[in-house]
């Protein structure tokens, strides 16, 4: 087993000594080695390789032994996120204790043993397949079209037809997509059988997501108010500020930073982490309760049938390293 494809020993190499195995990677995987990146964010950081093939982008992640879940505070909430849940307690009239209740959605505490990863920097999509205009699909739709056409005139900057079509306006004109039903299991093969890839496990996933992190979030215990937040931005003066939870992490991954958007893993069955389809938004949570899914610990969710649901569901492909 080679010992610098783990954490603690990864860390300490020398530049030169990191370029060398980072290009035999490359070269192992038939994969385009970028160079080396330093990602610092939220107290860990991490110098490492990036990749890219068939126009992905991956990063190199070091194996580590880690703890994972969560039962209790590490620090303790933050003064504005401690008054944010008073104020939904008393307006719900309920006794329980906030830690008692984030517990309940929480993962049991864990040690697990993680290998090394190439993996996917961003999110993506799933069950919308990119067409031109002249594709026989659509011209088989003339209501499709005449509602596309109404599009092209209008000021709105996208137009969906449920589970069936979409229309996007770019700088470069539309882009145009297609629904395909697909399934849990449909997705796996095709990632394993036909390109080489695979899904983060649960356990993977939240290491990728906190590195270990005994904190709530991977910042702390309590909910940073002055970050950008998906669902919650002031447009005007938000509007060329970045998503802070969107940017890479300390892996260089962009990961768990918006509750609408369910990361598929791969389980037993079609499970997924990092987010609940925004039903906590939706129900008007708030921005706590509301962004709680996106933590590391948070339980997977174990979903009740085996179809994808391309508006709520996203994936991201990985390679497990074989330490040889």
């Amino acid at each position: 087993m080679n010992e610098n494809l783990f954490r603690t020993q990864f860390d300490q190499l020398e530049t030169t000594e990191k370029q060398a195995l980072m290009e035999s990677l490359a070269a192992r995987y038939d994969m385009t080695f970028l160079g080396l990146h330093t990602f610092d964010r939220w107290g860990q950081n991490c110098t490492t390789g990036i990749f890219e093939k068939d126009g992905r982008e991956f990063v190199f992640v070091p194996g580590d032994t880690v703890t994972l879940g969560w039962e209790r505070f590490a620090v303790g909430l933050s003064q504005d996120s401690r008054e944010e849940l008073d104020y939904l307690f008393q307006e719900w009239e309920m006794e329980q204790d906030p830690e008692e209740m984030i517990r309940e959605s929480m993962a049991p505490v864990r040690q697990a043993a993680i290998g090394p990863m190439l993996v996917g920097r961003e999110l993506e999509e799933l069950c919308w397949e990119p067409v031109t205009m002249d594709d026989p699909r659509l011209s088989a739709h003339p209501d499709w079209l005449k509602q596309f056409r109404e599009f092209a005139w209008s000021d709105l900057d996208s137009l969906t037809i449920h589970q069936s079509a979409r229309i996007e306006r770019t700088e470069k004109g539309f882009h145009i997509c297609l629904y395909n039903r697909t399934d849990y299991d449909e997705l796996l093969a095709g990632l394993e059988k036909k390109q080489g890839l695979s899904l983060p496990t649960a356990d993977e996933w939240a290491y990728l997501c906190g590195g270990g992190c005994r904190t709530l979030f991977p910042w702390g215990d309590g909910m940073d108010y002055s970050m950008r937040l998906h669902w919650f931005e002031d447009t005007e003066e938000d509007e060329d500020r970045p998503y802070d939870m969107e940017e890479p992490n300390f892996f260089g991954v962009s990961i768990a930073y918006d509750p609408y958007m369910r990361e598929v893993v791969k389980a037993e069955q079609f499970t997924t982490c990092g987010g609940d389809g925004g039903r906590s938004i939706c129900g008007g949570l708030g921005i706590f309760l509301g962004f709680l899914p996106c933590s590391p610990h948070c339980k997977p969710e174990v979903q009740e049938d085996k179809e994808l649901n391309g508006d709520y569901d996203f994936y991201r492909p990985i390679i497990r390293v074989e330490m040889t």
